[in-house]
């Protein structure tokens, strides 16, 4: 089912409001959720918005959060989510940083007691419109086993670097930590096929292509697959970004985080406040001066793409650049929808009195 972009923003933002936000987070909310389906990264985008509506149903999301400042120093802070939507939290942390980098150069935000941000992209790009670098990262439901081990400790911890260019799109490296996110496994069980070896072990330990095999009891594994294709490095990555989110921030970590996914239950022992976020910008003209480095930056991108393949059919593929083909032909023709995801927003519909989709 094809959607405008125009409509489906209309209602997502009419869920959260039902929900309780006000109108300025509905609309934020519901921007980061589009954004995410029109950069064609539809596992993070209204697909999850039955999710947030679980969540608050059962008290976890305070649609009315009172987000603040709990530690600060010229360049640095900690935010307090008020375990407010990690949509809305996500991007006040960022203007802070974005804020003390037009003062000082660089600002670096730390975030505890939030929850899902959506994608990392949407965070690290508000620093890039300010002609900035912009980092993201969140840590996530315990869903990844550490390499040599088959027990869930680790989220798929997304990280995002954001980095402008003049003539060309920004180049934005937005990869999660596992070697595939939670929700390709969730594509996979709607399209009724199986998943590539490599991104999910099952209970015992053993590689399977079976996508309800996490719900199983199994695991995803961390990016690389195994030691011997570099899972160990994937395993460094993610632990990266639980630290940085989370033991930084006072938010929880390894399998304390509260998860997301419906299949789990939040640990009855929390070592910290909901989930937790690291963002970060960084002043380009702090090294060099920004209409220098554009020219470089577009320089690097029309290297890269003039890179000889291997077969003529193929190219390389510049971090950021299938999410913003995605976004010009999505614009244009609407955003499609499968139908598992079409009957989850009608069944919202239902539950808040609202036109169906």
């Amino acid at each position: 089912m094809l959607v405008s972009e125009s409509g489906l923003r209309k209602f997502t933002q009419t869920v959260f409001s039902a929900m309780g936000c006000s109108n300025e987070h509905a609309a934020l909310a519901a921007d980061v959720l589009l954004q995410a389906d029109l950069r064609g990264i539809d596992s993070h985008g209204v697909a999850r918005l039955i999710g947030y509506v679980r969540l608050w149903e059962n008290k976890r999301i305070n649609t009315r959060p009172n987000i603040s400042i709990v530690h600060e120093t010229a360049t640095t802070a900690t935010v307090d989510g008020d375990a407010g939507l990690g949509l809305v939290v996500a991007p006040f942390a960022m203007r802070l940083a974005i804020q003390k980098a037009e003062t000082y150069g660089s600002g670096w935000v730390s975030v505890r007691n939030s929850n899902h941000f959506g994608i990392a992209g949407y965070h690290a790009l508000m620093a890039v419109e300010k002609d900035m670098v912009g980092f993201a990262m969140t840590n996530a439901s315990p869903l990844v086993a550490p390499t040599n081990s088959n027990e869930r400790l680790l989220g798929t911890n997304p990280m995002c670097y954001a980095f402008p260019a003049g003539k060309y799109p920004p180049v934005v490296v937005d990869m999660a930590t596992s070697a595939a996110a939670n929700g390709k496994l969730e594509i996979a069980q709607r399209a009724g096929k199986p998943v590539p070896e490599g991104w999910i072990q099952d209970a015992a330990g053993n590689y399977t292509t079976d996508p309800y095999a996490l719900k199983a009891g199994g695991s995803l594994l961390p990016l690389g697959s195994d030691k011997e294709h570099g899972s160990h490095k994937g395993f460094g990555l993610s632990a990266t970004v639980d630290i940085l989110s989370a033991v930084l921030s006072g938010a929880n970590y390894g399998p304390w985080v509260p998860p997301f996914v419906a299949f789990l239950n939040p640990p009855a022992d929390p070592v910290g406040l909901g989930i937790g976020h690291f963002v970060g910008a960084m002043r380009i003209d702090g090294f060099r001066p920004i209409e220098e480095f554009k020219l470089h930056m577009d320089n690097w991108v029309a290297r890269f793409k003039s890179a000889s393949t291997i077969h003529p059919e193929q190219k390389v593929v510049i971090p950021g650049e299938p999410e913003f083909e995605a976004e010009a032909d999505r614009k244009a023709n609407g955003i499609p929808l499968v139908d598992a995801v079409v009957n989850d927003l009608n069944g919202l519909s239902e539950k808040f009195g609202l036109s169906r989709l």
